[in-house]
C-alpha cells in the first residue's frame, strides 16, 4: 500500500511538472488576461442564478480561482506562497459574488458588475505576481503592487462585512466572522513587508491582536442602531487605520505624517457613523 501511495505521489508530481513547464511557455501578461476573463465568464454565469444555488457556486468559484491564479503566477510558488499569495484572488471573488445580491437582478447592474470584477481582478493577480517574482529588485513596482493589494484589501473587507451585518446574524457570529476575516488580512498584508517562506511569530501576534479588537467592534456596532453599510464602512476604517499603522511599525516607518493620517481617517468615520445613528 505504502508503496503504491508512492508511486501515485511520484506520477502525480511528474504530470504536474510537464503542466507547468507548458504553461510557463506562455507570456505571463497574457495569462493573466486570459485567467480574468475565464473568471469573468464564470462569474456571469453566477449571476444570471438566485443566491440559492451559492452551495454550487462558492466551491465553483474557491476551485476555479485557485487553478487560475496558480495558472497566471505559477513559477516559483513555495512553502507559506501557495497559501499566501491565492488569499486576495479568493477573497474578492468570494465578496464580489455575495455582494452582487444586494443589488437589483438586471443587465444596467450585471454587466458594469462583470466588468469591474475582470479589471480588479487583473489588477490582483498582477500585484499577485510582483509580490512572486522578487520585487525587491524594483521598488517602484513593489509600491505600486502593495498600494493596489491594500486598496482592494479595504474593499474587500467592506463588501465582506456589509454582507455578514446585512444576514442580521447573532452579535457573538458576527464578531467571529469579522475577527477571522481581520486574522487572514492582515497576516496577508504584514506578509507582503518581507515575503518570507515562513510567518514570523510576530505577524501572528499582531494578527491575533487586531482580531480581538476588531471582532470586539462588530460586537459592539451589532447593538447600535445604524445601517449595515455606515457599520461596514465604521469597521472597514478602523481595519485601516489599525493595520496601516501595524504595517509602519513592523515595516519601520513609523513616522508622524503617517500616523496622523490614520488617525485621521478613523475620527472622520466615526463622525459619519454618529451622525447616520437612527435614535
Amino acid at each position: 500500500m505504502k508503496t503504491f501511495i508512492m508511486s501515485l505521489l511520484i506520477m502525480i508530481k511528474k504530470y504536474f511538472n510537464l503542466i507547468n513547464n507548458r504553461i510557463t511557455k506562455y507570456d505571463k501578461r497574457m495569462r493573466i488576461v486570459v485567467g480574468s476573463l475565464l473568471m469573468v465568464a464564470v462569474m456571469l454565469i453566477a449571476t444570471f442564478y438566485f443566491f440559492d444555488k451559492a452551495w454550487i457556486f462558492i466551491p465553483t468559484f474557491l476551485l476555479v480561482t485557485y487553478v487560475v491564479t496558480w495558472f497566471t503566477i505559477s513559477e516559483g510558488i513555495r512553502k507559506v506562497e501557495w497559501i499566501m499569495l491565492f488569499i486576495m484572488p479568493l477573497l474578492f471573488t468570494i465578496a464580489i459574488y455575495f455582494f452582487y445580491f444586494l443589488f437589483p437582478v438586471r443587465w444596467l447592474t450585471r454587466f458594469p458588475f462583470v466588468v469591474f470584477y475582470g479589471l480588479s481582478l487583473y489588477a490582483i493577480l498582477l500585484s499577485s505576481n510582483i509580490f512572486n517574482v522578487g520585487v525587491k529588485t524594483n521598488l517602484q513596482l513593489y509600491r505600486a503592487a502593495f498600494s493596489v493589494n491594500y486598496f482592494y484589501q479595504i474593499f474587500t473587507i467592506f463588501l465582506i462585512i456589509n454582507v455578514i451585518l446585512s444576514l442580521q446574524l447573532s452579535f457573538i457570529i458576527n464578531g467571529v466572522l469579522v475577527s477571522i476575516l481581520s486574522i487572514v488580512m492582515l497576516l496577508h498584508l504584514l506578509w507582503t513587508v518581507k515575503l518570507d517562506l515562513a510567518i514570523e511569530k510576530e505577524i501572528w501576534f499582531y494578527c491575533i491582536v487586531m482580531g480581538l479588537v476588531m471582532g470586539e467592534l462588530a460586537i459592539l456596532l451589532s447593538f447600535i442602531p445604524m445601517r449595515a453599510a455606515i457599520s461596514a464602512l465604521l469597521i472597514s476604517a478602523t481595519y485601516y487605520s489599525l493595520a496601516g499603522l501595524i504595517y509602519s511599525y513592523y515595516n519601520q516607518r513609523y513616522f508622524k505624517e503617517i500616523i496622523r493620517e490614520y488617525i485621521f481617517v478613523i475620527i472622520f468615520v466615526i463622525l459619519i457613523g454618529f451622525l447616520s445613528l437612527k435614535w
